[in-house]
């Protein structure tokens, strides 16, 4: 029961009595009336202030969503637009370069359709003088015929002779005139292009012995040498396959072989011996052992400093005993594993100058005379053998042209080739470079006049500056101008199939006429 009824029963109970307390149940539904009317206010009162904050908050996020709405739609308009204006500028490019090309298209048809009527020009009037060539040669004919008493045939023969001996001249002299052009431009590169390589390297001159000499303390260490009935000096001779040469030289024994390897050897073990003071074949055979594995340490050192010192990378340590054992060969004088060290850094520098692959070039100079570290134990030239140890060796197909290509036996297939063909020709022909018997001095001397002579109207020929510059007289009244300049091909074209020399050979063609008159 609600406790207002519980109040008012009570009072009426206590104050009036029974006739109040129905009075005050006639009050009750009004009270109760009024407090939910006031009570339904409120509610009502209460619910228009939610809605009208719920309608408010409505409005503001409605504004709010409008609003971002509208700043995407006008950023996705704005992205469009600007997409639109880029593919429009992208048309207008596209439409200015096809009008371009268009324009050149027609530019080359015009310039082609020009030379086309300047080539039908020129054929009509090639023609026209054919026509007229034809007709004074018909007419030309006739001439000879008449005052010879020749036949067309003959006449047409002898006619062609002559021009065939006048346009002979005349290319000649074109030749000529195009080499001289093709030579100063090619002589001042190539010699620009030497000068760099040689002022950037110099190399010092060795000479070429099959002999060695080892020191003795006295001369009593000759007689232990020979050892009782010459059984040291035999097993020395049989163990290092060389020649001992014990003669009056006083404190001096020669060890004499063309092979440069056992020769060292065999030098290095006698110092050994002879130091050791031992003498025996026992203790021959142990040293000449321990020797000969040190020094085939040694020259697979020497191989490896030499790559080492060039800078070159991956090389097959298989090649490090070979290239030591150039050290140890001579050739014309020169020391080969100088004379490879020297087309290497030559070959680099000129590759460099051209931009070419200088490592490249580098390792060709340096490998392209490897086969003569093996030329005196296995049949073959050195070019052979060089190429088959850089194949073993898996080396670069350059580097095997190179070598298979520096003397010419086969072509060339690159322009390292042709480098690593001069730097080796430049390191030979320097002056100094390699020493030449007088034998074959002079009879490359006589070879060169003998072809100089074999000429028709050569009076005379004379080999200058060691065989390098050739000077032809010929008959003046025999030979013309022209014809000298013509002998001058042939005979160095005949130089170069017939002869082998180092460098090369200036040949002078020269004719003189002289007119002598005596005053008296």
């Amino acid at each position: 029961m609600d406790p207002i009824y519980v109040i008012l029963i009570a009072l009426g109970c206590f104050v009036v009595g029974g006739g109040i307390v129905a009075a005050l149940f006639t009050l009750i539904p009004s009270i109760k009336k009024d407090r939910a009317n006031k009570n339904a206010e409120k509610i009502i009162e209460d619910a228009n202030v939610k809605a009208e904050k719920i309608i408010a908050n409505a409005k503001f996020e409605g504004k709010t969503t409008i609003d971002e709405m509208k700043q995407t739609a006008e950023k996705d308009i704005t992205e469009r637009k600007s997409g639109v204006v880029a593919a429009e500028a992208k048309l207008d490019q596209k439409e200015a370069a096809l009008d371009k090309r268009e324009d050149a298209i027609i530019t080359r048809e015009t310039t082609l359709d020009q030379k086309r009527d300047e080539l039908e020009q020129q054929t009509n009037a090639l023609a026209e003088k054919d026509k007229v060539l034809q007709t004074k040669l018909d007419s030309i004919l006739e001439e000879l015929q008449k005052v010879a008493n020749m036949t067309v045939e003959d006449a047409r023969n002898e006619l062609m002779k002559r021009v065939e001996e006048k346009e002979m001249k005349r290319i000649a002299l074109f030749k000529e005139q195009a080499e001289y052009e093709a030579q100063s431009q090619a002589e001042d590169r190539a010699k620009s292009l030497m000068a760099i390589a040689c002022e950037k390297y110099a190399q010092d001159v060795t000479s070429e012995h099959s002999t060695s000499v080892v020191a003795l303390p006295t001369d009593e260490m000759k007689g232990r040498i020979i050892g009782r009935e010459g059984r040291n000096i035999k097993s020395m001779e049989a163990m290092f396959g060389v020649s001992l040469i014990i003669d009056d030289t006083p404190e001096a024994i020669t060890v004499s072989c063309f092979d440069p390897i056992r020769r060292e050897k065999a030098k290095l073990t006698l110092e050994a011996l002879i130091k050791d003071g031992r003498i025996q074949p026992g203790r021959i055979e142990d040293l000449y052992n321990k020797i000969s594995t040190e020094f085939d340490d040694s020259l697979r050192r020497i191989g490896e400093q030499t790559v080492f010192k060039l800078g070159l990378p991956r090389i097959n340590a298989g090649l490090y005993p070979y290239i030591g054992r150039l050290k140890y060969r001579t050739s014309f004088g020169q020391n080969v594993l100088d004379h490879s060290i020297q087309v290497a850094y030559l070959s680099s520098v000129m590759a460099s100058e051209l931009g070419l692959d200088s490592l490249m070039a580098k390792r060709a100079g340096l490998l392209h005379d490897i086969g003569k570290s093996i030329d005196a134990e296995m049949e073959g030239s050195h070019v052979q053998l060089g190429s088959m140890l850089a194949k073993k060796f898996n080396e670069p197909a350059v580097v095997i042209n190179a070598i298979e290509s520096h003397h010419g036996d086969t072509p060339k297939t690159n322009l390292i080739s042709e480098l690593v063909t001069a730097s080796d020709t430049l390191s030979a022909a320097r002056p100094g470079a390699r020493s030449e018997t007088l034998e074959t001095y002079i009879k490359r001397l006589e070879q060169l006049e003998t072809i100089c002579k074999s000429f028709n109207g050569v009076s005379s020929s004379y080999a200058l500056q060691s065989g390098r510059d050739v000077r032809v007289m010929v008959v003046p009244e025999k030979i013309s101008d022209e014809d000298a300049r013509v002998m001058a091909v042939q005979i160095r074209e005949k130089i170069e199939s017939d002869m082998q020399y180092p460098g090369q050979i200036k040949v002078s063609v020269i004719r003189e006429t002289k007119a002598v008159e005596i005053a008296k």
